[in-house]
């Protein structure tokens, strides 16, 4: 079925190799189930690639990259390099990474799941389902920046600037996503202190027009942060810039019970993206199989739908984490009186309920699982 897969992942720094290799675990079965060829081509990034190549993007990186149909990529960030300026820092190999293939959105879902309401007491059944979609390549973390010296006194400046281009091409997307949803977009801002927020709820005001489907509201940043922690079944997209999707994406992580939940896709113009899970490299719990995984894994069922088309599979491995947690956590879902599952137990663990899905789900999605 389809044509051959050709994905390059990227491990990463810290627990990203170990939280790749299970989201690697998912692709492998999905492909092997539906017969598809699979291609998988590893490459340096982030401080494993400042290590050896002495830059944290190489170009062998950035062809493989490039040549794929889309990317997994673990984390990253090294503490040996944080004094060092951001151009040699492991960080600044995904910003290049983004920017070089295009990629103008960022989408981070968050979604409740009732089994970890002991440790996460907003995650009730129907509580919340919520997609956040931030702007990726512009806005204050690619304005004007700079340290300058006046009479012995140092100050730092950083600039936000966007287009009238950046914010409808995003907005677009936002309004796009919520079509397929609860045809509900929450455009948060500060519109009420600045410039670029003005233009912003300005531009989406116009494009709203061609979406009478959807229904738009316009919340200040300050306020939505608020909102999301006392009624987060009230938002169903959220459209918003770099640094407050930034800020917010991180916020509705923590609803669902840990980040190591939080699942991401950077999009651009074409159906391929780079797929990660949302947290960091945790360089103290690296090598010690207590990572968890399931953000990386969630992020295969995103890339299945996004660049594969391929909704049943999606929703498939998105079934298997969500029975998979039913009787296993790792250290950070589990409450003290609870036995843990180690990285590499709870891949094994999601794959063998996604081969026991898989076949249900051809059928047309008989029996498949319900949320308890």
């Amino acid at each position: 079925m389809g044509k051959q897969w050709k994905i390059c992942v990227l491990p990463g720094d810290g627990i990203g190799p170990e939280i790749t290799r299970q989201a690697v675990k998912v692709v492998k079965t999905i492909a092997e189930y539906y017969k598809i060829p699979l291609e998988l081509e590893e490459a340096l990034i982030g401080g494993a690639a400042l290590e050896k190549e002495g830059i944290s993007l190489p170009m062998s990186t950035l062809t493989r990259c490039r040549a794929a149909d889309a990317i997994l990529l673990g984390a990253v960030g090294d503490p040996r390099w944080d004094d060092q300026p951001l151009a040699m820092r492991p960080e600044s190999g995904l910003y290049s990474l983004r920017a070089k293939m295009g990629m103008y959105v960022n989408l981070r879902p968050a979604v409740s799941y009732p089994i970890l309401s002991d440790i996460a007491p907003l995650s009730k059944k129907g509580d919340f389902d919520l997609l956040v979609v931030r702007e990726l390549s512009g806005g204050i973390y690619f304005g004007d920046k700079g340290v300058r010296e006046d009479s012995n006194v140092r100050s730092a400046y950083d600039i936000e600037s966007y287009s009238e281009k950046e914010i409808e091409r995003i907005a677009r997307f936002a309004f796009q996503m919520a079509e397929k949803r609860r045809k509900e977009v929450v455009s948060i801002d500060k519109a009420n202190m600045m410039e670029t927020s003005r233009l912003w709820r300005e531009v989406v005001d116009q494009l709203a027009s061609q979406f009478p489907e959807v229904s738009l509201r316009h919340i200040y940043a300050d306020h939505a942060s608020m909102e999301l922690i006392r009624n987060p079944k009230q938002f169903d997209v959220i459209l918003t810039s770099n640094l407050f999707g930034d800020l917010l994406s991180e916020e509705a992580a923590a609803l669902t019970g840990s980040v190591g939940l939080a699942s991401s896709a950077s999009l651009g113009y074409t159906s391929n993206g780079i797929y990660e899970a949302a947290h960091g490299s945790a360089p103290k719990l690296a090598g010690m199989n207590k990572a968890n995984p399931i953000g990386a894994i969630l992020s295969v069922a995103m890339m299945l739908y996004h660049t594969y088309s391929m909704e049943l599979a999606s929703k498939a491995v998105q079934w298997a984490v969500m029975e998979t947690l039913k009787h296993h956590r790792t250290a950070d879902i589990a409450t003290p009186q609870m036995e843990t599952t180690g990285t590499e137990e709870m891949g094994d663990f999601v794959v063998r309920q996604l081969q026991e899905i898989l076949p249900s789900v051809v059928l047309g999605g008989a029996n498949t699982p319900k949320e308890e």
